[in-house]
């Protein structure tokens, strides 16, 4: 089961540093694990080497690319030079994204566009390059990664992020209906409240630094009293793309320890 073997899969926003296996490090090796051909792309080179490494290391297979998913004509460019080398594309999964607090009267309106392009575009950006291939294919799995704020309102104040994940629930259930006929299955892995590298980050941005304290206060608002992991999204990833998932599209699957089933 859950076998991806001869199958190229893109994973955008693989990067992590150091030993830390954020969402997108994780997915990407567990997906080299079960057989995938692993083409990682990173605007961080550094992060986006480091995760390529490890894979190798481990004896499966990785190649890295940086690339600005901001950036249209990146990614373009990314996708042409990619069908040089790949006749054939099964698997795209689109991690990257960042959250930046703040409601409509405290984020200006730079922020609100940065947060729609990095949370929103890239995804759109991928997948419009993607579809084309994968038609030709006869088929594919594109898993896009957007959150339970996306859902409901978790705590934070954070409207542009919760606006484009969102977004990107509804851009993922529309092209699902859309690319049904072509056998092309989108869609969502919603994660909660995971305890990433990211999590030193958000402390800084929603705590004043309070690191422990935020941690704890994580942990408290899931029902199983505490947060999930990067490997926790990495395995529902690895069902979506897998051919035991061939009859599920146009949905999400929310790995959040039961918080979104707990809050209005």
């Amino acid at each position: 089961m859950l076998n991806l073997t001869g199958k190229v899969a893109i994973v955008c926003g693989c990067g992590s540093h150091g030993n830390d296996f954020g969402n997108g490090r994780a997915i990407a090796t567990t997906l080299a694990r079960q057989g995938s051909q692993v083409i990682g792309i990173d605007i961080d080179d550094t992060a986006g080497q480091n995760t390529r490494d490890f894979i190798i290391k481990e004896g499966n297979f990785c190649e890295f690319y940086k690339v600005n998913m901001t950036n249209e004509n990146e990614v373009k460019k990314f996708f042409k030079t990619f069908q040089t080398q790949y006749k054939s594309l099964e698997i795209l999964i689109n991690v990257v994204g960042q959250s930046e607090p703040g409601g409509p009267t405290e984020i200006n309106t730079e922020t609100w566009e940065k947060q729609f392009r990095l949370n929103l575009d890239t995804a759109y950006y991928s997948i419009k390059k993607a579809i084309p291939i994968m038609r030709q294919n006869k088929g594919g799995s594109i898993v896009n990664i957007s959150s339970v704020a996306g859902l409901r309102y978790v705590g934070k104040p954070q409207v542009a992020y919760s606006a484009s994940k969102s977004a990107l629930i509804q851009m993922t259930k529309t092209t699902a209906v859309i690319e049904a006929k072509n056998n092309i299955r989108l869609n969502c892995v919603v994660p909660g409240l995971m305890h990433t590298p990211l999590v030193d980050r958000l402390a800084k941005k929603y705590a004043d630094g309070d690191y422990d304290g935020f941690v704890n206060h994580r942990n408290s608002q899931v029902p199983m009293g505490r947060m999930g992991e990067s490997w926790d999204v990495a395995n529902a990833v690895l069902f979506l793309c897998s051919d035991e998932a061939k009859y599920i599209t146009g949905t999400e699957i929310i790995v959040d320890g039961g918080l979104t089933a707990s809050t209005p």
